[in-house]
């Protein structure tokens, strides 16, 4: 894989003919390759030659880029807070006067409620071009997804992999875990090296039979998250019960996204899938696999880790998984010496989101997914965090953009936001009662332009839908 650093150096200004064409490239090939979008990679890894910035073609790149727009002039450092609010652009950016007269009337639509926070931003310049409510907190749904993936990303950097291990432990051994919710049990395909738990299972009863032993008791700990493990909506089938140790997010059939049913107990579901993986492999477990503790300084026998955690965070995003995001906010809080649970993850992932410069009143971040209600963010915090995510001084955080679903074509917004069809790039968010929708569009002239559009008070959940897609769209019409 081709350093994700590079990614900083994407060139400039892409039409938007060129993207709908290269999302349609997306849509026939698919956006996955070992978790992260392989076209987009390959396009960056074009830029950092300089291939376009002397004039040549992409030939090979198939999907849209992600900074189409974003001039090559350098911007804030890290911790820079760019753009303060105001209105109109430079360097070709839309009018904010045409933009507001576009808004203004979709934001009259009664579908949306009373309540609506709305807010664009030139990706280039970090100015607001409109806003509407833009400070006021509400609840996100599943955007707030946006802000744990950046905390994430921020605290632990794009190319943190989270590890599962097994140690030796007092009577036998210990699987330790280590809070991957993407670890599986699942066989490989055929032809392909084994993975996850079988890959851990191989390499253990290759370390115990080099011992000497083919017979062990089994222990797992789970100890690296602290805290409620339901989450406060109760048992659901759109998440597990949040474990440091889980194979295949606790689903109960052969799914791997979306909704399904889960197990209560998915710590010791995926113990007894190790066991009887090791038993395949002539290693017997005896008894059954009980909570313990990894003792300090235990001997490791062996060890996987998920994939890197931009990957991750594009999963997350793209398919909207609330399991992935609430690991990447425990993971948050324990990069920042935070508590591992929902509080501590909270505090941490706020703190990240602080650091960045961003604004931050009114915000709470009750869990990493968004099914919370109690979580309020602001349009303006997300429409500002999707610019800095595009900011050339910050490429850790790249991925909360090649994660955007594309219009048209992919994850959650596959059916959905017809007049931005492959312009428009966004995270989701519903709840009863709750629509929203955060993202970018490459508006007239190939300048990228962020927005969020949050609405928490609809009461037709399918029209509030509409006129999110409708606004979306005029975001991506401005001129």
């Amino acid at each position: 894989m081709p350093p994700r650093s590079g990614t900083g150096r994407f060139a400039a200004a892409a039409t938007a003919v060129g993207l709908l064409a290269a999302a349609g490239a997306v849509a026939a090939a698919g956006p996955w390759d070992g978790g992260q979008r392989t076209a987009e990679r390959v396009r960056a890894a074009a830029a950092d030659r300089g291939a376009y910035a002397r004039g040549a073609p992409y030939g090979s790149s198939l999907a849209g880029p992600v900074l189409a727009g974003v001039p090559e002039a350098p911007s804030g450092g890290p911790g820079e807070a760019r753009g303060v609010g105001g209105a109109g652009g430079s360097g070709g950016a839309p009018a904010a006067a045409g933009l507001a007269a576009a808004l203004e009337p979709l934001l009259a639509d009664a579908a949306l409620g009373p309540r609506v926070s709305a807010s664009v931003v030139d990706a280039a310049t970090g100015e607001r071009l409109f806003g509407s409510n833009e400070a006021a907190a509400v609840t996100p749904a599943s955007t707030v997804k946006l802000a744990t993936s950046a905390a994430a990303l921020s605290a632990l950097g794009a190319d943190h992999r989270i590890e599962t291990a097994v140690t030796l432990g007092a009577d036998g051994i210990v699987l330790v875990g280590g809070g991957d919710p993407t670890l599986t049990a699942r066989p490989a395909p055929p032809g392909r090296e084994p993975t996850g738990l079988p890959a851990l299972a191989d390499a253990t009863a290759r370390a115990l039979k080099a011992l000497g032993t083919d017979h062990t008791a089994l222990r797992y700990d789970v100890s690296r998250y602290t805290g409620p493990v339901p989450h406060p909506i109760g048992p659901n089938e759109n998440l597990a019960p949040v474990s440091a140790l889980m194979v295949d997010e606790g689903r109960l059939d052969d799914s791997d996204h979306g909704p399904a049913d889960r197990t209560d107990d998915p710590a010791g579901d995926a113990a007894r899938k190790f066991a009887a993986l090791l038993g395949e492999r002539g290693v017997r477990v005896e008894g059954e696999p009980a909570e313990g503790r990894s003792p300090a300084g235990a001997r490791r026998l062996a060890a996987v880790s998920s994939a890197p955690l931009a990957d991750l965070v594009e999963r997350a995003l793209t398919q909207s998984d609330n399991d992935i995001a609430e690991a990447l906010a425990r993971q948050t809080a324990l990069a920042d010496g935070q508590p591992a649970s929902f509080e501590g993850a909270g505090r941490a992932v706020a703190a990240r989101l602080a650091r960045l410069g961003l604004p931050m009143a009114g915000t709470r971040f009750a869990d990493g997914s968004g099914l919370d209600r109690g979580d309020r963010v602001s349009a303006d915090l997300l429409a500002r965090l999707l610019a800095r995510a595009g900011d050339r001084g910050a490429p850790e955080l790249r991925a909360v953009l090649t994660g955007l679903p594309v219009a048209g074509f992919s994850g959650t917004l596959q059916g959905r936001v017809a007049g931005g069809r492959g312009v428009v790039r966004a995270k989701t968010g519903t709840l009863t009662g709750v629509n929203a929708l955060a993202g970018t569009a490459v508006a007239g002239g190939g300048r990228l332009l962020t927005f969020a559009f949050l609405a928490d008070g609809t009461a037709d959940s399918e029209g509030a839908q509409r006129a999110l897609d409708g606004l979306a769209a005029a975001v991506a019409a401005a001129r």
